[in-house]
């Protein structure tokens, strides 16, 4: 046998035993699943446009429902996906420090600035970063910038009711609400005064919206590619974002930090914090990729997740009109109280709006599912009364389907019915409601996401009607070939400005 031939016999050996050798990972430990083909895993159904990967875990979910975990193949790497509460609040939670990281989604090689974002971050480095950037988010400084977002608010509202009037517009509300939140980040986090429908086409929008492609089939793409097939995309060069973007932000917070050191300006957000712990001892050292990493996650998820998030609520107050009339006589109520001047106090206390968001963040989380990476070894009891233990070791792969939680009939009566009430009677237990996480890595800006949310509604409801358009997804239809939770037909609405009268005051 020639070399060459031996060489590739070998090869060709090699790697069938250790597809065959992946594929039988949940065979051994008797841990429940379904046989998956190899390379794809599966997978198979989302590559084939079947399935989204928030499907096919809905699907394994309720296959299991006698099962504390089952096995499911991430294309070529065993994943645990966790289904039992207390197993999740034992890993999330009891154990955290055995399994504090997430797998990384950008390439450092490929990325270098996004690559150093808080979420990618692990160990110690995740610590410090986690520890310095909470206090960006604490109360008192939502209230600082209730302001900020409500003259975004204010613009957005503005800028419908005029152009709508009375006869009423259909709305693409992806579009729409990307501009608030665009608007609302730029503001909140970087000090930039931006007003995305007055200038459409500013670049702060254009590179946002060019990041992200709207969630759409190339970032989904390179998204797993990146997170599963590391080696293959540095080969093939598939960056998630690029330099021309990276390059942008790091500009932005350069000019920002230049001209605050200079002017002696101060305000309340994550580059403020991160600007002073460059004078510190302690703690990680700031140079300008490191800032410019942690402000650029935090522009992205501001302008996809939540956009998402406020698209669903949305979408859910414009075909549920009782819901729509309730909500609105409690923001009514609350504008007479404040004379016309909501205060950042007024909104947060709105017990209906507060039902009517975290319900919808029940039936519409922002993620097909949470994930952590074991990094100390860890006995976990059986999947099934009949199964054994097993031990999950460092570099393991765990998984949560919030979707799939928040829709089992055993915790969610009715669990596809948009029903605001089951916030307001005590009925939800918080160990099966994570729409930002949960445990220690919960995300790090939910508090900012959920007064960005409440202030869009209540500045929307104030000044229009929300209705159902023929191009409306009744019932809800989402995109199979996309990681993110979005619907095949987009969000449409109708939107018609209100006959407003002057508050009347008790």
């Amino acid at each position: 046998m020639e070399p060459s031939t031996l060489l590739l016999t070998i090869l060709i050996a090699s790697i069938c035993y250790f597809i065959l050798n992946k594929l039988l990972y949940f065979e051994r430990r008797k841990i429940p699943h379904v046989q998956s083909i190899p390379i794809l895993g599966n997978m198979a159904p989302f590559i084939l446009g079947r399935d989204s990967p928030t499907e096919i875990l809905q699907k394994l979910y309720n296959r299991f429902s006698n099962a504390k975990y089952f096995g499911l193949y991430d294309f070529t790497r065993p994943t645990i996906v966790i289904r039992d509460p207390e197993l999740i609040s034992m890993i999330t939670i009891k154990h955290f420090d055995n399994f504090c990281d997430h797998y990384g989604f950008v390439n450092e090689t490929l990325d270098p600035i996004a690559s150093r974002n808080l979420f990618n971050l692990q160990g110690d480095h995740w610590r410090e970063m986690r520890k310095l950037l909470s206090p960006s988010f604490t109360s008192s400084k939502m209230k600082a910038m209730f302001g900020l977002m409500s003259q975004c608010a204010e613009n957005f509202t503005n800028f419908v009711t005029a152009e709508s009037g009375k006869s009423g517009k259909t709305y693409d509300m992806k579009d729409l609400l990307c501009r608030y939140a665009n608007d609302t980040v730029a503001t909140c986090a970087f000090g930039i005064s931006v007003d995305s429908f007055k200038h459409p086409k500013n670049e702060f929008y254009m590179l946002g919206r060019k990041a992200m492609n709207f969630g759409g089939p190339w970032l989904t793409f390179a998204f797993f590619m990146n997170r599963n097939f590391p080696l293959l995309s540095k080969l093939f060069n598939v960056k998630m974002f690029g330099p021309k973007i990276e390059n942008f932000f790091k500009n932005i917070v350069t000019d920002t930090v230049k001209t605050r050191d200079e002017q002696k300006i101060v305000r309340p957000d994550m580059i403020q914090l991160m600007m002073e712990t460059r004078n510190k001892n302690s703690g990680p050292e700031f140079d300008i990729n490191e800032m410019t990493a942690q402000a650029f996650v935090f522009f992205l998820a501001g302008f996809d997740a939540v956009s998402n998030a406020m698209c669903f609520v949305a979408h859910e107050i414009g075909v549920n009109p009782d819901v729509q009339k309730k909500l609105r006589e409690e923001i009514d109520d609350v504008l007479r109280q404040t004379n016309g001047k909501p205060t950042y106090e007024a909104i947060n206390h709105m017990k209906y709006l507060d039902a009517v968001v975290n319900e919808s963040l029940r039936l519409y989380p922002g993620a097909a599912f949470l994930d952590r990476q074991c990094v100390k070894e860890t006995e976990l009891p059986p999947a099934t009364p009949d199964g054994e233990s097993i031990t999950v070791k460092p570099g393991d792969s765990i998984w949560f389907s919030s979707f799939a939680l928040h829709r089992d009939p055993k915790y969610y009566p009715h669990p596809d019915k948009f029903d605001p009430e089951r916030f307001l009677n005590g009925s939800v237990d918080n160990s099966v409601y994570m729409p930002f996480g949960i445990g220690p890595r919960i995300c790090i800006a939910n508090r900012f996401a959920l007064m960005e949310i409440k202030v869009m509604v209540f500045y929307l409801l104030w000044h229009c009607d929300l209705e159902p358009d023929v191009k409306t997804s009744v019932p809800m239809v989402f995109h199979k070939r996309t990681f993110a939770l979005v619907p095949k037909r987009g969000f449409w609405l109708k939107l018609r400005a209100r006959n407003l009268k002057a508050p009347v005051t008790n």
